[in-house]
């Protein structure tokens, strides 16, 4: 009989823990948190992961990392299901064309107060927040110091204008061209004329937009850019730079390790400045964030994620490994970006510091890439002549207003 009791005893106590087991599973939440093109930092994004859920242990949180080229396409596809990821990293393009479509959860700006408030203010979309910043990149001007000593220039230019203004000069002195403006990539032109107030496509033919595209077309015209301005890219522009076929280049910090490794000799004579500027003195960046769907099952779940993710030490950490800059108000301020011990340390202590100031910034139209096509077709007609700036810039935002 004893015996009989004992194993009921035991079973009993057995059938309790399965049951409390099964509760204790059923509480638990699954978080799915897709980033982009993030697979070659997988041991530090499963150490946070691992981090937060040991502090969380009733949340697992579930990382998918989507190659960059397909996550616009997987992205549209999923929030309009029943059971999108409850995280996504996206850019803020392609954010803003979500929240027009009302596909987003909104963002209480007061969970925010930790990130730089300039970037969290190019967020806004209509006066909302539908996004978390998580890192940014803004270029830095590279130049060839040597050259430019030969070039009788006195004082480095600063602004589009000081350049245009400097390159007849450059040229003489040096047989090189000032720069290799590439004008006809991407969205390059329009974040030029956003650095002259242009934020929205109606401004596309106003006054300030004539002269920027008035200034390229006479460089152009004068031969003080290269004909190749119409068609090369950035990587492009950084062969002829890593050549010593032009002085100054725009780019990341990324670029000097490039630099570096292909043209040691003219590595040794590359210095770093702030990006060219406008006459509003902002600069241009490019940032990653995060957004939640708005028919997530996990909301605040991953907005806590989310804000662990990108809080200062996280944040610090990845920008040690890779060469993007801080969102965290925190992180900017630490001491690792106002190390100038070495080139590519100075151009992320400049790169950080550019960002506190960057508004205005353009207003993202949801056909954006459409626009900036349109746009620099426009520079080439312009450039190469075939028709004036005014009816070409006329016409520009007739067409615009028609596709938008």
């Amino acid at each position: 009989m004893k015996k009989i009791l004992t194993l009921l005893f035991v079973t009993a106590a057995l059938i309790g823990m399965t049951a409390c087991t099964i509760r204790q599973e059923t509480n638990q939440k699954e978080v799915t948190v897709w980033t982009l093109q993030m697979g070659d930092f997988a041991d530090y994004m499963y150490k946070i992961i691992r981090s937060y859920e040991k502090t969380h242990p009733n949340v697992i949180i579930k990382w998918v990392d989507v190659p960059f080229s397909e996550g616009e396409k997987r992205t549209l596809a999923a929030v309009m299901t029943d059971n999108p990821p409850d995280l996504i990293n996206l850019n803020p393009d392609f954010s803003a064309l979500l929240a027009q479509k009302g596909t987003l959860e909104e963002i209480d700006p007061n969970v925010v107060t930790d990130f730089n408030p300039e970037v969290v203010k190019t967020l806004m979309y209509n006066g909302k927040l539908y996004s978390i910043p998580w890192y940014a990149t803004s270029a830095v001007t590279i130049y060839n110091k040597d050259l430019f000593s030969k070039s009788g220039v006195i004082r480095l230019p600063k602004t589009y204008k000081e350049l245009a203004s400097v390159s007849e000069k450059i040229k003489l002195n040096t047989g090189v061209y000032a720069y290799l403006p590439t004008i006809t990539e991407n969205d390059t032109m329009m974040k030029i004329l956003n650095k002259y107030g242009v934020t929205e496509i109606d401004e596309l033919n106003s006054e300030p937009s004539k002269k920027v595209f008035e200034m390229f077309k006479n460089l152009y015209i004068k031969e003080l850019i290269p004909p190749e301005t119409v068609t090369m890219s950035h990587r492009e522009a950084l062969e002829q730079y890593m050549a010593g076929k032009i002085i100054f280049y725009q780019g990341g910090s990324n670029f000097l390790n490039m630099i570096k490794e292909n043209a040691p000799s003219i590595y040794e004579q590359t210095d770093v400045m702030e990006q060219i500027k406008g006459p509003l003195g902002q600069n241009d960046i490019s940032v990653m964030n995060f957004v939640i769907p708005k028919r997530a099952a996990m909301k605040k779940e991953a907005l806590d994620f989310c804000l662990y993710l990108t809080n200062e030490q996280n944040q610090l950490e990845l920008a040690k490994m890779t060469n993007i800059i801080a969102t965290n108000s925190s992180a900017l301020n630490n001491k690792f970006y106002s190390d100038n011990s070495d080139l590519i340390s100075k151009a992320r202590s400049i790169s950080a510091h550019q960002m506190n100031k960057i508004y205005p910034q353009l207003k993202q139209q949801r056909n954006q890439k459409e626009i900036n096509s349109q746009v620099n077709t426009a520079v080439q007609n312009i450039l190469l002549d075939k028709n004036s700036i005014e009816n070409s810039l006329d016409n520009l935002v007739k067409n615009l207003k028609i596709i938008d």
